[in-house]
């Protein structure tokens, strides 16, 4: 649920030339796998500007050198990097017609063939998973539909993101009444403590479900860590990668999904550059994939 630019920000003094743009790009590109379009020209002026300020470095020129010299390393500037190029705008129960067909035929499919057999096991993948507000609403629709029967499930949903920064808000649990506005009001009373001034706590029972950690979907190795899933959620995240880096993290979630596997996207993001992986299934306001 990561998105790129919001375009708020400081607006600094130093200016980024083409030549420039083009190289943190290529940089950017190697670290998260994040494609900037050349648009995006002064709105990495507008973000990074801040940053160069305090590094007291006075051109971009310079910062790309520290990038590449600094013994720190490009590695732990990556967290700066990803926080700056990354927003965040998500609510609880967004795309709603996405989250009908997940509870009423992907989940409803999962909970009948788990009753049948006795294999009582959902496990769930939220790559780009924000602040949290997605994973936890796949846990809350896991409750609504299993209710008491949820303790008789093995039911895990790993939660991942680039940022460590939202990432220590997902694990807080704790959101703005504006990050339920599209929440239905029994949900809020059932699943959530107020904790006055709109500050709302996600319960206990709920949270239990959810394992969350950083992850760069541009990192193999980090890819293969996460545990095999019947499900995967990437919503409006590989709308920012290019052909190449689709590719590639499509091909981790086909490899990671189990057999019969479901795939959820953006509602503006199409997998037909790789069809040859997944199977797109038609449904009443959007569309959800299934492995080959």
């Amino acid at each position: 649920m990561s998105g790129l630019f919001s375009g708020n920000g400081f607006s600094g003094n130093i200016k980024i030339t083409q030549n420039e743009f083009l190289k943190l790009r290529d940089i950017i590109y190697e670290l998260s796998g994040i494609y900037l379009q050349d648009n995006r020209r002064f709105l990495v002026e507008n973000r990074f500007a801040p940053r160069l300020s305090e590094l007291q470095l006075k051109s971009y020129s310079a910062y790309i050198e520290y990038l590449k010299k600094h013994p720190k390393g490009k590695s732990e500037e990556l967290h700066m990097l990803t926080e700056l190029i990354t927003t965040n705008e998500t609510s609880f129960f967004r795309d709603n017609p996405q989250l009908k067909v997940f509870r009423n035929y992907t989940l409803k499919e999962l909970i009948d063939a788990g009753n049948k057999t006795g294999r009582r096991e959902i496990r769930i993948w939220s790559a780009g998973c924000s602040s949290g507000e997605e994973p936890y609403t796949l846990a809350i629709i896991l409750h609504e539909a299993l209710k008491d029967d949820i303790r008789k499930w093995r039911i895990r949903i790993t939660a991942n993101d680039i940022s460590t920064n939202v990432l220590k808000m997902a694990e807080k649990g704790l959101y703005t009444k504006y990050s339920l506005r599209t929440t239905p009001a029994h949900v809020i009373s059932n699943y959530f403590i107020e904790k006055g001034n709109d500050i709302y706590q996600i319960k206990p029972e709920v949270k239990r479900l959810i394992k969350f950690g950083k992850i760069n979907l541009n990192q193999d190795h980090s890819l293969k860590l996460v545990p095999k899933s019947h499900i995967v959620f990437c919503r409006n995240v590989i709308i920012y990668f290019d052909k190449e880096m689709k590719r590639k993290v499509l091909s981790a979630f086909h490899n990671n999904l189990l057999d019969n596997g479901h795939l959820y996207v953006g509602h503006s993001e199409s997998l037909h550059i790789v069809n040859d992986m997944f199977k797109p299934r038609q449904h009443a306001g959007t569309i959800t994939y299934h492995k080959i």
